[in-house]
């Protein structure tokens, strides 16, 4: 049986606010030099990208680096 959730006017309590570690799609189109590599991904991350760099006529290869690439800049 599920709960029925009430809501209040009350005061929220304690708030943080959470800045997104990912960048959108739309930020991931740049170039920058390359090495080749050879990866296995999900069937479901490819199409995600596939459609994301149609949608902003770029490659998925290329978003799919410049995803790594930004990873590594937050996290060195």
């Amino acid at each position: 049986m599920k709960k029925k959730i009430t809501y209040t006017d009350g005061p929220i309590g304690d708030i943080k606010v959470v800045r997104d570690a990912l960048p959108p799609p739309s930020a991931l189109a740049f170039r920058e030099e390359q090495i080749k590599v050879t990866i296995g991904l999900s069937r479901s991350s490819v199409n995600f990208f596939k459609k994301e760099a149609k949608l902003h006529h770029t490659q998925y290869q290329r978003m799919i680096r410049n995803l790594l690439d930004l990873y590594v800049v937050q996290h060195q």
